[in-house]
This record gives structure tokens, sequence and C-alpha cells, in this order.
């Protein structure tokens, strides 16, 4: 799936926001896609994390274990890409301002 279709998808469900933003690295952005209105649609969703993990399978051999991603904004597509992949998902949360594995998760070494 090229960047236009993704991009694509986004604007379909009026996710592109375009304005001035200060983004949580301090940095400022034209742009920002507020993952959480294309959320709302979980076909589109399906299709984008679909088009994710081929791109994953075809990338890395051996595939990953496990998929973790950061919460909350990262839940669904850290979800529904492992699910294409075949592989459990896991997500971090901020724990005095770091991304920790919490909720009984765990990882082993290596």
């Amino acid at each position: 799936m090229d960047t236009k279709t993704i991009l694509d998808e986004f604007r379909a469900t009026g996710a592109d926001l375009e304005e001035h933003f200060i983004l949580s690295s301090e940095l400022h952005s034209p742009v920002f896609l507020q993952k959480a209105l294309l959320y709302q649609y979980p076909a589109r969703v399906e299709k984008l994390c679909k088009a994710l993990a081929e791109k994953v399978r075809a990338a890395i051999d051996p595939l990953p274990e496990v998929i973790v991603s950061p919460a909350i904004g990262s839940l669904i597509p850290g979800c529904e890409t492992s699910k294409w992949l075949g592989i459990p998902s896991m997500f971090t949360e901020r724990e005095g301002g770091t991304f920790r594995l919490r909720r009984n998760f765990h990882l082993e070494k290596g």
C-alpha cells in the first residue's frame, strides 16, 4: 500500500488535520493525523494494518515474536497488526514519563 492510499484512508474519515500543531516531541507540524477519528472505522483500520503486516512479513525474517505498541494511541493498530501476523500483542504505558510494560506483561530477554 502506498503513502497516497494510506493518507486517503485518513482523509476519508476527517482524520487528517491541517493547522499549526505542537507535537509531544515539541516539534511543530502543519499536519496531524488524528488516529482516533480513523479508529471509528474498523474496516479501514483492518485494511491498513493488514497492509502493514504484509510489509513486516516481507521485510523481517524471522517474524517478531510479539508486537509491542504504546498505549493509548496505538493499542488498536498493534492488536490488529499482530492478528494478521499471527503473533501476540502487548502494550506499554507511561509510568513516570517512561514507557513500561505493565499489567503482568512479560518479555524474555533476547
